[in-house]
């Protein structure tokens, strides 16, 4: 058996262990147990976020141009 069989057989076999031991089973509940963790936290996905804080910059902008254009309308207004 050369080197290159050899690594490939450890590796198959390591990998069949992995999917017979307690090690793919813990691995699934822990899994499914942090996705429910998250579930209830109520997170965001990173591209929600993002389209969030696009739309947020946005709303900024657009609130600083109206208070610029409100202050030099009162600053024409006659006295």
């Amino acid at each position: 058996m050369n080197k290159a069989e050899f690594l490939q057989d450890l590796q198959q076999k390591i990998s069949d262990l992995m999917r017979q031991s307690p090690a793919a089973e813990i691995e699934k509940n822990l899994k499914a147990l942090l996705n429910q963790g998250f579930a209830r936290l109520e997170l965001v996905t990173r591209e929600e976020f993002d389209v969030q804080r696009e739309v947020l910059a946005r709303t900024r902008a657009k609130l600083t141009e109206l208070e610029k254009r409100l202050n030099d309308l009162e600053q024409n207004l006659p006295q």
